[in-house]
């Protein structure tokens, strides 16, 4: 594949190489595909499954990026019925 710098590849290229692109990915490598120089998709291997561990690591993760976080005062009744209007 002549074009394919890194893991980036421009759409043509990745129409016509689909094959071995799809090769590489199974093998654990991402994909970032181009249009015009511009990122517009990714192809990424597909997790078979999620353990118990990584579901709750995940969780553990959200659980920290909320910390800290508030509405500023504001109720959520107030929000929703702002989102009424």
């Amino acid at each position: 594949m002549a074009n394919l710098q890194g893991n980036t590849v421009g759409a043509y290229e990745a129409k016509t190489h689909l094959s071995k692109l799809l090769e590489k990915v199974e093998a654990g490598e991402e994909i970032t595909i181009t249009k015009h120089g511009a990122p517009v998709a990714k192809l990424v291997p597909v997790r078979k499954e999620v353990s118990a561990e990584q579901r709750i690591a995940a969780i553990g993760r959200i659980q920290q990026l909320a910390i800290g976080l508030s509405l500023g005062g504001l109720k959520v009744k107030d929000l929703i019925n702002e989102g009424r209007r």
